[in-house]
C-alpha cells in the first residue's frame, strides 16, 4: 500500500467541534459532519446550485429585514457527537450574521435540492435532524426528469419535533408561511 492510497485520519476517526473549527474554509467546503464522521459530499450540478441561488435570492428578497437567505454554510445541530449540516438555501435571523456556528434557533427555514445521490438523506434523514433540532419549515426541492421543479414544503410540529406535511408546487410556488413568496419555479 502506498502513502497515496492511505487515508486521512478525519476519514475514520470521529471529530470535535474545536478540531472542526480550527480548520479552514477550504477544508470544511464540501463536508458535512454527521455524529462525528466527516461526509463528503460531490460536487452539484449547475442545475442544482441554479435552483438554490434562484431560491434563496427569492427568499432573501420576500423575507424582509428581519432574515437572510443565503446558500453554503454551516448549520451546527448539535456539538456532541458533532453534527454540522449544510443545508443547500438557509434563511436565518439577519441579526445572527456575524454569529459562528449557525445554530438551529437561528434558523426559520432549510431547503434541500435532491440531486443523485442525495435522495435518501435530503427525503428522510435530514427531515429527522432538522425537525428533532426544531427548525421551524423544511423545504425539499425534486429536479424531475421533465426537467420541471417540485417543490415539498413541511412545517414543525413542535409538541412532536416532527414536520407535518404542507403543500406540493410544481411551475410557481407561493406560500404565505413562513413569509408571504411567490417564485417562478420555471427559471431553471
Amino acid at each position: 500500500m502506498t502513502a497515496e492510497m492511505v487515508a486521512p485520519a478525519w476519514m475514520h476517526e470521529q471529530i470535535t467541534a474545536e478540531e472542526y473549527e480550527s480548520w479552514s474554509e477550504e477544508q470544511c467546503a464540501g463536508i458535512e459532519i454527521v455524529d462525528g464522521m466527516v461526509v463528503v459530499s460531490p460536487s452539484a450540478s449547475k442545475r442544482h446550485n441554479r435552483l438554490a441561488r434562484i431560491l434563496a435570492n427569492a427568499l432573501d428578497a420576500a423575507a424582509g429585514p428581519e432574515w437572510n437567505a443565503d446558500t453554503d454554510f454551516d448549520v451546527r445541530l448539535q456539538d456532541v457527537p458533532l453534527t454540522n449540516r449544510r443545508p443547500d438555501v438557509v434563511v436565518y435571523r439577519a441579526d445572527t450574521i456575524d454569529i459562528t456556528p449557525t445554530r438551529p434557533e437561528h434558523v426559520l427555514l432549510v431547503a434541500e435540492v435532491v440531486s443523485p445521490g442525495s435522495e435518501t438523506t435530503d427525503r428522510i434523514v435530514k427531515v429527522d435532524q432538522y425537525a428533532k433540532a426544531g427548525i421551524g419549515f423544511y423545504w425539499r426541492i425534486e429536479q424531475a426528469v421533465t426537467g420541471v421543479a417540485l417543490v415539498y414544503t413541511y412545517v414543525l410540529d413542535p409538541a412532536t419535533k416532527t414536520y407535518k406535511d404542507g403543500d406540493v408546487f410544481t411551475g410557481v410556488l407561493k406560500v404565505a408561511a413562513p413569509f408571504p413568496v411567490e417564485i417562478d419555479l420555471g427559471q431553471i
